[in-house]
């Protein structure tokens, strides 16, 4: 294992923290500005609309993989 690198078998929830991370601050970021406006208070506001909308779907994202990647194997030829 090169250093400074988790072992393999820590993927199936590294991935979904980054994913979880990085899809909750767009969408969070988006849902905020549409609703508000570029402001201020707005802007205020989305470091704890994101915390709350990231506590949410990680969890749901280590849940829902499994199922995700079973059904896109029935569409995906591998």
């Amino acid at each position: 294992m090169p250093k400074g690198k988790l072992p393999k078998r820590y993927n199936s929830i590294v991935m979904p923290l980054i994913l979880s991370l990085l899809m909750t601050s767009v969408v969070s970021a988006i849902s905020i500005v549409r609703a508000q406006g570029l402001t201020a208070p707005a802007l205020a506001m989305w470091p704890s609309a994101w915390a709350l909308s990231w506590a949410i779907a990680f969890p749901v994202l280590l849940l829902m993989l499994p199922v995700v990647k079973r059904v896109t194997a029935v569409i995906v030829e591998m």
